[in-house]
């Protein structure tokens, strides 16, 4: 039988495996090396970024490695915690996100977004971590990471599809296990949070809010805080074979996370207006308010309580308040590692990890949001003769033949459930990874390694405490029935008869009975599926084949991989449907998978080893075919080197083709009107002030100027979208550059220095395009396209189910960005110094300067550049939505003390010095495409420096105990007022996800080893 194609040749070879490898930094391996040469042994290091041991050298490609010492230095309890802050990632997914959480903690690598940075366990995939997410599509769950058993974490930034499969565009975060322990260890870990409320300005922001506010005790100035709890429990349990060919490593972990509410800090105890000051510009809040608005008016607070006034400009809800900055969070993780050599060439390995989260994300109340229901320009119908209203609220919003005739007035109706409380939605993530392998010796050089691999992510959500749109419009419209009890005309007509009437004309007219009516818990879920087969062969070519001027062979690795993805989703009739009040949109079912055949090869080619100015010269090249049953075929690749010039001094280039194929979310997600925008620019417009732009909003909509004049700004920055999939989309490439030096001075044993520069450019990129990008395009003129995209409702609204901008998934433009990495290291006893039985001394640096961060909206355009930027609209484009500072650093110093009394000793000292540069509005930069207002108060968010202090002591030899606290000085965070703070990664005036947002994080830990 003749076997023609990719995927007929690996079904018929049934290969499935590849390699499982180690991996260091370009400090740690230079280190190891040394040593290696030290004690006249060779000793085999495999770097991340390659498959091919590497006998005496370091990585081709900058990797930055965190070991479990700085894991514990740190005091994490979340390993996202502990990757943003690496200058080289940016905030993503976390658990200081609750407005448009998704329950997970993600990755993203050098700002170009969670779903192009691969995250890999011990060199092999770990499957996505949400099948409902559209805000990270099909990305890593962090979560799923034992914090305890992780023994290094590199990061390879960079493409790397190459060597890994697709996905690794921005670079690889590897996770390396520890898979050899021996004894038992108990881990323990206890956190908090402390902060002095110091910001006397903020304060007296809100306490002028409480004095002016229609509901006063909405705005309350807090006290001291400390809260915020975590614990971390995890026990580890490994034995050796008896004849020591093996190993068993066992796990359990259990996590507890207490919530955090704004409240308790002042910055985040109201959502302060954007102005010339925020004194001036106060607290703002929602439209959807308590007393009820109806229409123009609002239900009186002043009382009787059944009458209306007039409402005004303070007559807002302050949101802000049981917002979580932090989620509660529970997590329970199991699993083991095993290995066991049947002889050389059959080593047989299994890994069995599961892993259950259960966080809790809350926001403000619902209720009934105006705009939401499903009348013109999103409003809903109110019954004149409504015996629940007044006879003064009756002839407020309708006429006495209105009245007569108990006709039906469409009103904007506005009201928070004060009495349910806060949203919340529960995730429950269940997570479990498999994996059964065998590897071992072909003879000479060669080995080989196969495995096959099993992921699958369950997720069940549970939303509470909302409104269904269905019911608000039969709970508005009320009448007597023949007994003469007030009941709604769904009763009497029988369309509905367990509807209960909403009594929210009067102050405390709500009951039980209505509440129960109205609120729905509502359901969703789905399921992701990650099958791999995976055959892998590493080995060296013949001497013949080598380079005449090298000692060492020509290094190779090949194989064949096989993979499928699935994902399916659900969700019950309200969800599915948009009933959901407030919620932003409708919530469809998706379903579909794609599979993925692959052949690759990978060489390492000593070319110059031993001559002058040429201490060794190295290439390395790599390649993979891929063939997508959803995308077709791709070709990924790499060409780097590395020129050791002298002992101690090195060059080293790359570059790399990667690829990322669309993924199921991407693909097959229904499309659907959603919250998307938080800008339009032809809302809350005066004649005196904006009269061209009135007129050039009424030309370009087909609406009347008093239309116009007539819309309102949404008082939360919520505008719609229709969002959703495209079956039609194509595979994004990238191509990276890099090139670096590395230095380790001889004059200075212990120092090291690498110098990086890198160039990422993504091609074809997938993405929608923005919904503040588009009406801005159209309404500046810079896009004048981008007008068929804008569609607005009857009264010109883009805030209703029938008003929206179009911004569908689409292969666009690109992006880019660049700039350089630094690290440095020094390790010396304080002896070199002449300071005897003194201890050592180390340091530790790792620095990013950011200089481009570029997005092509659509191909033929200029870029728009966000680095060093913030704002409205960078926050939509490109793979960042959190504030993009040119600068970023952290410096630890640690000193390791001699000091020994009795049991106690081992101590050791460290401070650490984590640094952000100022970041500036988007809308103060001279594109034209990025302009705005520029308010005083977000024209910038400031620099700022954290100090992390830490002590490390041992009772014993086998106690050891960890004391810090991270932000020292208790630093506020910098903040942004409401026109620059978009739900999600703003959340209550901060980017919480990325500055310390809670105060001091003080921790206490024990490590006993038996």
């Amino acid at each position: 039988m003749k076997i023609k194609s990719v995927r007929e040749r690996l079904m018929a070879s049934s290969m499935i495996c590849g390699v499982a490898f180690l991996g260091l930094s370009a400090t740690q391996a230079s280190a190891a090396a040394a040593d290696a040469a030290a004690s006249g042994e060779v000793s085999e290091i495999v770097v991340t970024g390659t498959r091919i041991p590497t006998p005496n050298l370091t990585s081709v490609a900058p990797v930055t490695s965190v070991t479990s010492a700085d894991i514990k230095a740190q005091g994490v309890t979340r390993v996202e915690d502990l990757i943003n802050s690496l200058p080289q990632s940016f905030a993503a997914q976390g658990s200081n996100v609750s407005n448009a959480s998704d329950g997970t903690a993600t990755v993203n690598l050098r700002g170009l977004g969670p779903n192009r940075t691969l995250v890999l366990i011990d060199g092999r995939r770990l499957m996505a971590g949400n099948p409902t997410s559209s805000i990270a599509p099909v990305a890593a769950d962090l979560n799923f990471i034992p914090t305890a058993l992780v023994e290094r974490v590199d990061v390879l930034t960079g493409g790397a599809s190459a060597v890994y499969g697709a996905d690794a565009v921005a670079g690889v975060v590897n996770f390396i296990m520890n898979k050899n322990f021996e004894g038992v260890r108990i881990d323990a870990q206890y956190s908090l949070y402390q902060h002095s409320q110091h910001d006397d300005g903020i304060q007296s922001v809100v306490r002028a809010a409480r004095a002016s506010a229609a509901v006063p005790d909405n705005f309350i100035v807090p006290g001291d805080f400390k809260g915020g709890e975590g614990s971390e429990v995890s026990i580890t349990l490994g034995v050796n074979a008896p004849d020591g060919k093996g190993n068993i490593t066992a796990y359990a972990t259990h996590v507890q996370i207490n919530p955090v509410t704004a409240n308790n800090y002042d910055y985040s105890a109201c959502a302060l207006n954007s102005g010339d000051t925020f004194a001036a510009g106060g607290c703002g809040g929602s439209g959807t308010a308590f007393p009820s608005r109806f229409g123009s008016f609002i239900v009186d607070p002043a009382g009787p309580g059944n009458t209306f006034r007039p409402r005004t400009g303070s007559d807002v809800y302050n949101f802000a308040p049981t917002n979580y900055l932090q989620r509660p969070d529970q997590r329970y993780g199991m699993g083991a590692f095993a290995h066991y050599e049947i002889n050389p060439h059959f080593q047989a390995y299994a890994d069995l990890m599961f892993m259950e989260d259960n966080s809790t994300a809350q926001i403000a109340p619902g209720g009934i949001f105006s705009a939401s229901g499903p009348g013109p320009g999103g409003t809903f119908a109110v019954n004149c003769d409504n015996p629940l209203m007044s006879s003064q609220e009756a002839n407020s919003v309708c006429t006495p033949a209105q009245i007569a005739a108990g006709a039906n007035v469409d009103l904007a109706v506005a009201r928070r459930n004060i009495e349910g409380g806060g949203r919340l939605t529960i995730f429950d993530h269940q997570e479990q990874r498999y994996v059964i392998g065998l590897k071992g010796d072909l003879g000479g050089d060669w080995s080989y390694d196969a495995f096959l691999q099993y992921g699958k992510t369950s997720l069940s959500t549970e939303q509470d405490n909302n409104f269904l749109t269905s019911r608000i419009v039969k709970s508005l419209i009320a009448r007597r029935n023949a007994a003469g009890q007030i009941v709604c005309q769904s009763v009497i007509d029988g369309t509905d008869p367990a509807c209960v009437p909403y009594n929210s004309f009067q102050i405390g007219g709500v009951t039980a009975a209505a509440l129960n009516y109205l609120q729905a818990p509502t359901f969703s879920g789905g399921n992701i599926i990650e099958q791999i087969a995976n055959a892998n062969v590493v080995g060296t070519l013949p001497d013949g084949i080598k380079s005449p001027w090298a000692m060492d062979k020509v290094g190779v690795s090949f194989g064949a991989e096989y993979r499928r993805e699935h994902l399916d989703s659900h969700s019950d009739v309200p969800q599915a449907s948009g009933d959901v009040n407030g919620n932003g949109a409708a919530n469809p079912p998706v379903n579909g998978g794609y599979d993925v055949y692959e052949l690759y090869g990978e060489a390492r080619v000593p070319l110059v080893q031993d001559m002058p100015f040429a201490k060794d010269i190295t290439a390395e090249l790599a390649y993979r075919f891929s063939d997508y049953s959803n995308a077709g075929t791709t070709n990924t690749y790499k060409i780097s080197g590395d020129w050791t010039i002298i002992d101690g001094f090195r060059l080293r280039a790359g570059y790399n083709r990667a690829v990322r194929a669309p993924n199921v979310v991407e693909l097959f997600s229904p499309q659907n009107v959603v919250l998307d925008g938080t800008q339009d620019p032809c809302a809350g417009l005066t004649l005196a002030q904006n009269a061209a732009l009135v007129q050039r909003c009424a030309t370009l909509f087909n609406l009347t100027q008093t239309q116009v004049l007539a819309l309102e700004p949404d008082p939360a920055n919520q505008y719609n979208g229709r969002t959703g999939g495209n079956p039609n989309l194509t595979p994004e490439t990238s191509d990276t550059y890099t090139l670096g030096l590395v230095w380790q001075p001889s004059f200075l044993p212990g120092a090291n220095l690498t110098v990086d520069w890198f160039d990422i450019k993504v091609d074809n990129y997938i993405s929608n395009i923005g919904a503040n990008t588009i009406i801005n395009g159209c309404v500046n003129g810079t896009n004048p396209d981008f007008c068929s995209l804008v569609v607005r409702d009857s009264v010109g609204s883009i805030r209703s189910t029938q008003g929206f901008v179009i911004d569908t998934e689409q292969n666009q433009g690109g992006l880019h960005t660049d700039g350089v990495d630094v690290s440095a290291g020094y390790h010396t006893g304080l002896d070199t110094f002449g300071l005897s039985n003194a201890g050592s001394i180390s340091a530790n640096f790792v620095g990013t300067w950011l200089d481009k961060l570029e997005t092509t909206v659509l191909s033929g355009q200029s870029a728009i550049d966000c680095a060093g930027l913030y704002g409205a609209t960078c926050s939509t484009l490109g793979g960042s939505n959190n504030p993009n500072p040119h600068w970023r650093h952290k410096l630890r110093v640690t000193w390791n003390t001699p000091f020994e009394y009795g049991w106690f000793g081992n101590l050791g000292l460290s401070a650490q010095w984590r640094f952000y540069s100022e970041v500036k509005l988007d809308a103060t930069s001279s594109d034209p495409r990025l302009a705005g207002t520029v308010f005083p108060t977000d024209a910038k968010l400031g620099a700022r420096s954290y100090l992390d202090l830490l002590a490390t002591f041992k009772l014993k030899d086998n106690y050891s105990f960890r004391v810090g606290v991270n932000n020292v000085l208790d630093k506020d965070p910098p903040l942004t007022g409401a026109n620059n703070c978009p739900a999600g990664p703003c959340n209550q005036n901060v980017y919480a996800q990325m500055y310390d947002s809670l105060g001091r994080y003080i921790f206490v830990g024990l490590t006993a080893d038996f």
